[in-house]
């Protein structure tokens, strides 16, 4: 199983780092790529090193494409690769997620028209077309939103049973020590 997390400038640091982290415990390939160079810096001046440059990612090898939030998300929505990429994944129906503000990035690609969906509530009236939800982490079909930095380990855990299966998901949370009123169904 192959990931691709993108990052931009402006990123929230909990999001992204809990995404990866927890895709590469379940032994998913996570590929992380920088949208506007091979370094981003996060929303609270932590720079992460990028594999490869977003528009030099192989999108159709992978089974997952997944948005980390944060005030770097307008980057998101802007990029011509990030939106190339969400339209490629939900194309072949693979794996879309997103969290905090990010969900309006598939908004913006019409993706959440008619489907379930949650996100920050500050950006709860940007997602229009969706079905808009107050849960931790809502799953429709092949989209997984979720509403923001405290939510991040229900969500990549979310992301890790989608991808690994609820043994990988159960275990990584009993060895992170992950407790929540969700943790039974994780």
């Amino acid at each position: 199983m192959r990931a691709i997390v993108p990052l931009a400038d402006g990123f929230e640091e909990i999001e992204a780092v809990t995404i990866i982290d927890l895709l590469r415990r379940a032994k998913i390939d996570v590929v992380v790529a920088g949208v506007s160079g091979l370094r981003a810096t996060g929303s609270h001046g932590i720079a992460v090193r990028c594999d490869v440059l977003l528009q030099d990612c192989d999108v159709a090898a992978a089974d997952a494409f997944v948005l980390p939030g944060g005030p770097g998300t307008s980057v998101l929505r802007e990029s011509a690769a990030v939106r190339a990429g969400v339209m490629a994944m939900a194309e072949r129906g693979k794996l879309l997620a997103a969290v905090c503000a990010a969900p309006t990035v598939l908004e913006a690609c019409g993706v959440l028209r008619g489907k379930r969906a949650t996100s920050h509530p500050d950006h709860a009236a940007a997602l229009a077309s969706a079905r808009y939800e107050t849960t931790d982490v809502v799953e429709d079909g092949n989209l997984i939103t979720s509403r923001g930095a405290g939510t991040s380990i229900e969500f990549a855990l979310a992301v890790v049973r989608r991808l690994a299966g609820d043994d990988v998901a159960r275990d990584i949370a009993a060895r992170i020590q992950y407790r929540s009123s969700h943790a039974s169904a994780t």
